[in-house]
């Protein structure tokens, strides 16, 4: 079986390997899902966290739940795209540890993007996810 994503970091390009994550990924043609932004809503209604890590692993739950509901793995990941309230360095730094883990040591390529606010006051991380789906 042919590898369906090939991941580089090129060295033209900073390496994102050493962060976590990819500079690009190359897809062989098949089968692609797009997952909605996750946040730390849960299905039964309860509170969302109020920490950011916590926040970003219920996310992390979230969205490995819209994967295993594809047949999907967190290695099936082509893009990540990551929402945060508020971006700063420090909350960057906050946010990576959980953050990476939903990869389980796939380094997807990943875009960190600083917003003003999500669709609800109390959520601070939003996680889109773009998949290629196994044979």
């Amino acid at each position: 079986m042919t590898q369906s994503i090939v991941r580089l970091n090129p060295p033209t390009l900073p390496n994102a390997g050493d962060m976590g994550y990819s500079q690009i990924s190359i897809v062989t043609p098949g089968r692609m899902a797009y997952i909605s932004g996750q946040v730390a809503w849960r299905a039964d209604g309860q509170p969302v966290p109020a920490g950011l890590a916590e926040q970003m692993q219920l996310v992390a739950l979230n969205a490995k739940a819209a994967l295993d509901a594809v047949g999907a793995t967190p290695h099936d990941v082509v893009l990540a795209r990551v929402y945060l309230v508020n971006l700063t360095p420090e909350r960057m730094e906050e946010l990576m540890p959980p953050f990476l883990a939903t990869f389980e040591g796939a380094q997807p390529c990943v875009t960190g993007i600083g917003v003003a606010a999500l669709a609800a006051p109390d959520l601070q991380v939003e996680l889109e996810l773009v998949v290629r789906l196994p044979d």
